[in-house]
């Protein structure tokens, strides 16, 4: 037997026999009890929890997959409200015919993100749908995390003056994925950003930088996100053009097809607000690490109470920046 069948999602032998394989990769102590739920000791702080489901098309792309993308996504999700991350589960449905070793290669890719990332895969769920009803693999994940006391990143102090900061390189993930959809050869030298950011985070947590906000920039890109900022506090932001990092393929690409660098998916980026007293602080706990070395200021808070963002461009004008209508991209995550 080499692929997956339908007996395996039966609550039989066969289902026994999956369950046993991914158990075995994933090697938990709280999985290797056997119950319904994972029973977890008690954490310090107050309680974080996340969830997301993964449907990336294809699963495998140059620096990650659906099972790195599954782990990573949780993880940042729960870093950026200034979690620990601690615990995660993890929930298959596979399609009838996936090839075992496919399978294997994605909880290993899983395992290993964990590993990283320094969390468990302490409990899951494994299902099985006829051939032509998925797509091979689909992933849901939830996380738990502790947050240590005095951590607020909502931005409910944010004021007039506060610098906005990216982590890196925008666009990235969106383009390698494109890259790969469309067998566009000058792209072969794009590769995804998905990456456990908790290391990073913690370090910028634990510099005097005192961030304010965080987020990570994902579908939508980083136009998303600070639409989001600016409607969550009533904020008006500004951001120059010429700060953003981009690489040279993305801006080529992004210019060739019409998209716009603001409005790419990423899946290893955050964005990042700090007093304007505080940002070589938080520029320099970034690029100390590995996956935040190549971090620029974008902007800045210019007023509360008049919400919007808007753009100094290369040429010297002013343009809005809106959230996107739609993700012109699907199956990105």
């Amino acid at each position: 037997m080499n692929a997956v069948e339908m007996g395996h999602g039966s609550g039989g032998t066969l289902m026994e026999e999956l369950i046993q394989r991914i158990r075995s990769v994933f090697s938990s102590s709280y999985l290797d009890q056997g119950l319904d739920s994972a029973i977890l000791p008690p954490v310090d702080g107050k309680l974080a929890f996340t969830t997301d489901s993964f449907v990336v098309r294809p699963l495998f792309f140059p620096g990650g997959d659906i099972g790195k993308l599954a782990v990573c996504g949780t993880v940042n999700d729960l870093s950026v409200v200034g979690a620990t991350a601690r615990y995660l589960s993890s929930s298959l449905i596979l399609e009838e015919g996936l090839p075992l070793e496919t399978l294997d290669r994605v909880i290993s890719s899983m395992a290993a993100a964990a590993r990283e990332a320094g969390v468990e895969i302490v409990t899951g769920d494994t299902k099985v749908v006829e051939k032509g009803h998925g797509d091979g693999v689909f992933i849901t994940t939830a996380g738990l995390g502790s947050i240590r006391e005095g951590i607020d990143l909502s931005g409910a102090l944010l004021s007039p003056g506060d610098v906005l900061i990216v982590s890196g390189s925008l666009g990235d993930h969106a383009m390698t994925i494109l890259g790969l959809r469309e067998s566009l050869g000058f792209a072969s030298a794009l590769t995804s950003d998905c990456a456990p950011l908790n290391g990073m985070i913690k370090a910028l947590l634990d510099s005097k930088a005192e961030p304010l906000f965080m987020r990570d920039i994902t579908r939508g890109g980083l136009a998303a996100v600070l639409c989001e900022l600016a409607a969550l506090r009533a904020a008006a932001l500004e951001v120059e053009e010429d700060a953003l990092p981009l690489r040279d393929e993305v801006r080529a690409l992004g210019e060739l097809l019409g998209i716009d660098p603001l409005s790419m998916a990423n899946e290893g980026k955050i964005l990042v607000a700090v007093r304007e007293s505080r940002a070589d602080a938080a520029l320099a706990a970034l690029r100390a690490h590995r996956y935040g070395r190549d971090a620029r200021a974008i902007g800045r808070v210019v007023a509360l109470g008049a919400e919007g963002v808007r753009m100094r461009t290369s040429s010297g004008g002013m343009r809005r920046v809106t959230r996107p209508y739609a993700e012109k991209l699907p199956r990105i995550c």
